[in-house]
């Protein structure tokens, strides 16, 4: 029972984090989030043991979650292989659409460690995209093309998108700019004359 508890207070602390995040960006202090979680810091502490732990479990929960939402893509019967992939790749579950993933562009200088956690899911976790892809070519919806080579270009611009202010200075959020790169991409792998439902 104690267990079930502790989940669910870790998984309430992390949305309070992704919260203070979307506002004050990783200058949040703890004091915030104890006020915001109307609790004591001594509870969070019990949780996560300092602030290094409880950013490296928020990039967990933040990966995990998309990758929840892409396996939900996947088990559609209603929709295409390519759209499946289409949604996969810039899959972002409701709950961080309105997050502000632009102020991560600060880890790679003042959070080296966090920012190599980051870096490190970003290229994990592709089994599920390249067998989508693979289906895709042998039912002859998606050329055929260095699967490595695609996933190196998406994982490199997803980089540059933590490593420099380039969306702030453009104005566009990390949802659209996310949703252009994939449109591009896709664009570039879809067998001539597919026509997708996006």
């Amino acid at each position: 029972m104690a267990d079930k508890q502790d989940e669910k207070l870790k998984t309430e602390i992390l949305d309070a984090v992704i919260g203070l995040f979307n506002e004050y960006g990783m200058k949040f202090t703890m004091d915030q989030l104890a006020e915001r979680l109307h609790r004591s810091k001594k509870t969070i502490y019990r949780i996560f043991p300092d602030k290094k732990r409880l950013l490296d479990q928020m990039v967990d929960y933040v990966f995990d979650s998309i990758k929840v939402s892409e396996r939900e893509f996947l088990v559609q019967t209603d929709i295409s292989t390519v759209d499946k992939l289409r949604r996969v790749l810039g899959a972002m579950p409701g709950q961080f659409e309105t997050v502000d993933f632009r102020k991560l562009y600060i880890l790679k200088d003042k959070y080296p460690e966090l920012y190599s956690h980051v870096e490190k899911r970003l290229e994990t976790g592709w089994d599920l995209t390249i067998a989508l892809i693979e289906q895709g070519q042998r039912e002859g919806v998606i050329r055929d093309f260095s699967i490595p080579v695609f996933r190196t270009m998406m994982q490199a611009t997803l980089e540059q998108f933590f490593q420099r202010d380039i969306l702030i200075e453009s104005g566009m959020t990390y949802q659209k700019a996310l949703t252009e790169v994939v449109d591009i991409l896709m664009r570039g792998i879809i067998t001539d004359g597919v026509v997708t439902g996006e």
